[in-house]
């Protein structure tokens, strides 16, 4: 068996804390440049370094993107990051252009380098192809089975890494190389600017009718003719590992803390509880359904991995995720007398009862006790988001930093 990574990925400085506190092995992000998430915070080189240093204190590994499909104007700016990149020290660059891919041959020469899944990677030639080349690994395309994984490890050198999605948003072009958004809206998916058009809903027009929408129904079910449902390989994770795979990839560079600690310590707990024991992983299924339906999704399907997805792949009465918890914030610090000091995202009041989510897995319900504003005022609600708040809880359930505080939505009244 191949040694397995858990690889996580961060929009922004503390979701990246967030990531390697819940249990990641290495953690993807994006430069302010010549990334594939131009809507993410992203990171400056200041972030960057600083988020490296973190994660390298833990053992984590940092990856960073730089996998647009670059124009003639770009390559100077890609010679310039790269070589500023050179002090901030990642542990791998991912590429997914040829160009790209021979400036930082030349100006990062020491530098690991991965291919992304958009430059297609569907066959053991591609791979051969990129390890000649100096590449130390390859995402798969998330069109490929894992049969096809399988025949791609028994074809290239055992030293060469393959990188495959196991969770997360589905694109609904080949390897994410799709024109919509620059069609639609001008803002360009391949270089890192898409508006997700294939979410949006759509009616026909007839020419001489203008003004008349008639919905698009597939088999009378709906209106959504693009809208892939989320990839979940949680009750799949043994045949991941016998195909061949050394890093297992959470999609999901926009997503939230909240998001991201609850994949990251879900697939954390199952992929160390099958490589202890099957027979635990099995025992253990319910929780990981439970965990993993606890964070924001659309219904979940296997994608490609068991052969080319049927109808049930796709959403077509909706284009809504499904939340089941709302995120409140994370502890940063405590006081020592049973608060703890965070950022709120959402709106929550003294005597409402939340969860603390911790890292080691547990969950504890806690009753809010008092709620006080950064200068120390006592207030009885929160209601705008991004306040600086310390919290109070019962004795019994005391946060601590990276504590993640969230709550159920039919307890906010939604």
């Amino acid at each position: 068996m191949r040694k397995t990574e858990l690889l996580i990925p961060a929009g922004s400085l503390d979701v990246l804390k967030t990531a390697v506190v819940y249990g990641a092995d290495a953690v993807y992000i994006g430069g302010e440049a010549f990334g594939l998430r131009a809507k993410a915070h992203n990171f400056s080189n200041q972030e960057m370094k600083e988020g490296i240093e973190f994660a390298h204190e833990r053992g984590v590994k940092v990856y960073v993107t730089a996998n647009i499909l670059a124009h003639n104007g770009d390559l100077p700016g890609v010679e310039e990051y790269f070589e500023e990149l050179q002090d901030i020290g990642p542990d791998a660059l991912i590429i997914s252009d040829p160009g790209v891919f021979a400036i930082a041959k030349r100006i990062l020469p020491q530098m690991e380098l991965h291919i992304s899944t958009q430059a297609n990677n569907t066959n053991y030639g591609t791979y051969q192809f990129w390890y000649g080349l100096g590449a130390r690994r390859v995402v798969s395309a998330r069109e490929l089975s894992l049969k096809e994984i399988r025949e791609i490890r028994d074809h290239i050198p055992e030293d060469m890494e393959i990188e495959s999605f196991i969770h997360g948003a589905m694109c609904i072009s080949y390897s994410g190389r799709c024109l919509l958004s620059n069609y639609f809206t001008g803002r360009d998916a391949n270089q890192g600017a898409c508006t997700h058009p294939c979410r949006w809903k759509y009616a026909v027009v007839e020419e001489t009718r203008p003004g008349e929408y008639m919905p698009i129904y597939e088999n009378e079910r709906g209106t959504f003719i693009f809208n892939s449902g989320d990839l979940c390989m949680i009750e799949h994770i043994p045949e991941m590992l016998e195909a061949g795979i050394d890093s297992f990839k959470i999609e999901g560079r926009m997503k939230t803390a909240l998001y991201v600690a609850t994949v990251t310590r879900t697939y954390r707990k199952a992929i160390d509880d099958c490589l202890r024991d099957p027979e635990l992983y099995r025992r253990n299924m319910e929780w990981y359904r439970e965990e993993i339906g606890k964070c924001t999704f659309r219904s979940y399907t296997t994608g490609f991995y068991f052969g080319k997805p049927g109808a049930e792949s796709q959403i077509y009465d909706n284009s809504t995720y499904i939340k089941n918890y709302t995120y409140l914030g994370t502890v940063e610090e405590t006081d020592g007398a049973g608060r703890g000091r965070l950022i709120q995202k959402n709106k929550f009041s003294v005597g409402e009862t939340i969860e603390i989510m911790k890292p080691d897995g547990r969950n504890l319900e806690a009753v809010v006790r008092e709620i006080r504003s950064e200068d120390g005022e006592l207030q009885e609600s929160a209601p705008h988001s991004k306040q600086v708040l310390w919290v109070g809880f019962e004795a019994e359930a005391g946060a601590e930093p990276y504590d993640i505080l969230r709550r159920r939505e039919e307890q906010a009244g939604e």
